[in-house]
């Protein structure tokens, strides 16, 4: 063979070499700026969810956790309140024709802005959130903050919501008002790494400390705050330096959280294939509801495939998706044909599959039948749903006559028969009329 032949060949063959390496040298920036190199090895090297009992149904818990911004973009006050006002005026009228398996409308949870408070914001929203279709928790955007100027505005907007405005809630066994908390820009314990929208490492305990119930930041990718805990409802305590809610222990039914501990409710993040970028570099589900990517029944297989749930109840789907709602482009979306459409395709989704079933909670809701499952594991899937929406209504944490048998008087008497269930719900029903009378 010819000599020319030989360098022909080799010439081709190096640069195929070339191109095939500066091509995966662009694929890997590419998949650095999407932030998947944050958290895809987490993603492999995740174990392979519970077996669903096929014998069972399948209950998806849906809560929509926006990050409620009037002021996006900076508009005059008044514009700002029309947005409000919109949404006041027309979800009632798109959305309570749809009800979930508990007869209940699409809900709502407004994480409001501590740094975006004007009155005016909330006496509109609050009487949303009264009919039914929502809920209003914590919001917060700080830079360079200090521990105690963290306190200061959390424990003020906390008193401010309940107080002035009528919201938020009291924890049914403390009787401390409580809220769930969404961090400004995703730098939850100035987890940033260049330090900028935050300022303190030790957010964890000034969140406990201040009525926090749970936190709904995550997913952030592609942001750099994203944690290598994915896909997981846990509980994160407090320790040195930055990003201390990274990792922490998985919540699980019939087993109390480590003490001093913030519970953690993440929603889904998975590579999604089906819109990969020259068919090899995945884009990123992380569940946001945008007008250039609305919620739609095709993208129910990715939330599923997230698999978020907690140990010991594999039948249970938690879906917590985010978005910004104020933003002019995704209200003219939450507030028109397309979220219509999507829950539409939710029921017809549910009608034709019926061991799905679907149930529309707020962010409180989400969070209590954690600690339901928690607290009573015994208690069946429908019995811890019923008392979930009781208590959320505002209804009491019933204690069972075998717990307060211990405030009688002379310890060596015999504990009360512990109720059943079904007496349990029965009770909690029985005082949460008696408290609405």
């Amino acid at each position: 063979m010819p000599l020319d032949t030989f360098t022909s060949a080799g010439i081709a063959l190096s640069a195929t070499a070339a191109l095939t390496s500066a091509g995966m040298v662009a694929a890997y920036r590419h998949a650095q700026k999407i932030g998947l190199t944050n958290w895809l090895p987490a993603y492999l090297k995740s174990p392979r969810p519970a077996a669903i009992n096929e014998s069972e149904p399948i209950d998806l818990f849906l809560a929509v956790c926006d990050h409620y911004e009037p002021q996006w973009g900076r508009p005059q006050p008044a514009d700002a309140l029309a947005r409000v006002n919109a949404w006041v005026e027309n979800y009632p009228r798109l959305f309570s024709q749809f009800s979930d398996a508990d007869g209940v409308a699409p809900q709502h949870t407004f994480f409001f802005p501590q740094d975006e408070y004007r009155p005016e914001y909330l006496d509109a929203l609050a009487p949303l959130c009264r009919q039914g279709f929502g809920d209003v928790d914590i919001h917060l955007h700080h830079h360079h903050d200090t521990e105690s100027g963290l306190r200061e505005k959390l424990s003020t907007f906390r008193d401010t919501l309940f107080d002035r405005h009528g919201l938020l809630r009291t924890d049914p066994e403390t009787g401390q008002v409580v809220y769930g908390f969404i961090h400004g820009n995703w730098c939850l314990n100035n987890s940033r790494r260049d330090g900028q929208w935050c300022g303190v490492d030790h957010e964890t305990p000034i969140l406990l400390k201040t009525g926090c119930y749970a936190d709904f930041t995550m997913p952030s990718a592609p942001s750099d705050t994203q944690t290598t805990t994915i896909n997981s409802i846990y509980h994160a305590v407090d320790r040195p330096g930055k990003n201390s809610h990274n990792t922490g222990t998985p919540a699980q039914a019939g087993h109390a959280p480590p003490p001093a501990s913030l519970l953690m409710i993440q929603g889904p993040l998975v590579p999604d294939f089906s819109r990969a970028k020259w068919g090899l570099i995945p884009k990123v589900e992380n569940g946001d509801l945008l007008a250039s990517h609305p919620p739609a029944r095709r993208r129910l297989p990715q939330w599923l495939k997230a698999a978020v749930t907690i140990h010991g109840k594999p039948n249970w789907r938690f879906i917590k998706l985010h978005t910004h709602g104020c933003k002019p482009v995704n209200q003219q979306m939450w507030l028109g044909d397309q979220v219509v459409n999507f829950h539409r395709d939710l029921a017809r989704f549910c009608a034709q599959q019926p061991q799905y079933r679907l149930h529309y909670v707020t962010a409180w809701e989400m969070a209590l039948l954690v600690r339901l499952a928690q607290k009573f594991p015994q208690f069946s899937t429908n019995e811890q749903i019923h008392l979930m929406r009781q208590i959320a209504r505002g209804g009491p944490w019933p204690i069972p006559a075998s717990l307060a048998s211990d405030q009688s008087s002379g310890s060596d008497q015999q504990p009360a028969t512990s109720p059943s269930p079904s007496e349990f719900i029965r009770e909690a029903a029985l005082q949460l009329s008696a408290s609405c009378s």
